[in-house]
């Protein structure tokens, strides 16, 4: 082998030598900077939870009691927060109520006169002419409260006088025990301007419970015409004649 033969085979295997060593120096040199090898692009997992990327975003925080979760990129982010019960309890109520209710008990409240505990007599009247005075009197052991006029009937009359509205009182007439009432009856027109009279010698008047109290006329009875008129039950005798 010729010398020139001998120095290209050195040559080429020196070649050779130090290319295998740069190989080897890459190879090594990869493995140390962790370089990965270059991929295909694959689909996502289809679970999704796939790895973070390097610089991507990192895990949500943990939620505090009643706080917001943590920042984003940020794996050691805890939330924090605290809630404050502010209701206040308005159930409760203040009774203003006023009881103003009055007791009307039987023995407040006056029932109404009967024939049996009222005596009623008749009397003529010194003057007006032509009247007849009615007394009322309480001969019971209780108050009651007589009828608001007498519905006096005289003889056989198949009606009952008129009342004189002007003598109405504000309230009825109550008698206590022994108290009277007074009621005046127009019997006729003075001035014989009356019809249709007649004699009358009894009289009876009702009560509101029924009962009927026969009156005892004066001596000879009553002449009455178209004029008889009654007036309410008064307190005082001089106001039943006024009318």
């Amino acid at each position: 082998m010729s010398a020139r033969c001998i120095t290209r085979t050195r040559l080429f295997a020196a070649t050779t030598v130090a290319l295998a060593a740069l190989s080897l120096t890459a190879c090594e040199g990869d493995e140390l900077t962790g370089s990965p090898a270059p991929e295909s692009a694959t689909s996502a997992p289809a679970d999704g939870n796939s790895p973070h990327p390097a610089g991507g975003t990192g895990d949500t925080g943990s939620t505090g009691t009643t706080g917001t979760a943590g920042s984003n990129g940020n794996d050691n982010a805890s939330g924090s927060g605290s809630g404050s019960d502010s209701g206040s309890d308005a159930g409760a109520g203040t009774d203003t109520g006023t009881d103003t209710g009055t007791d009307d008990s039987d023995s407040d409240v006056p029932g109404e006169c009967s024939a049996s505990d009222v005596r009623i007599t008749a009397a003529n009247a010194p003057r007006p002419i032509n009247h007849l005075l009615l007394t009322a009197t309480n001969t019971g052991s209780t108050t009651c409260a007589l009828p608001p006029y007498p519905a006096a009937r005289f003889g056989e009359a198949q009606s009952v006088p008129p009342v004189a509205e002007s003598s109405k009182p504000q309230s009825l007439t109550t008698l206590a025990p022994g108290e009277s009432g007074y009621a005046g009856v127009r019997l006729s027109s003075g001035d014989g301007s009356g019809e249709n009279g007649y004699d009358a010698n009894t009289l009876t008047i009702p009560f509101e419970d029924g009962s009927i109290a026969t009156v005892k006329l004066p001596s000879g009875g009553v002449y009455v015409d178209t004029a008889l008129t009654v007036t309410y039950w008064q307190t005082d005798a001089s106001n039943a004649l006024e009318y």
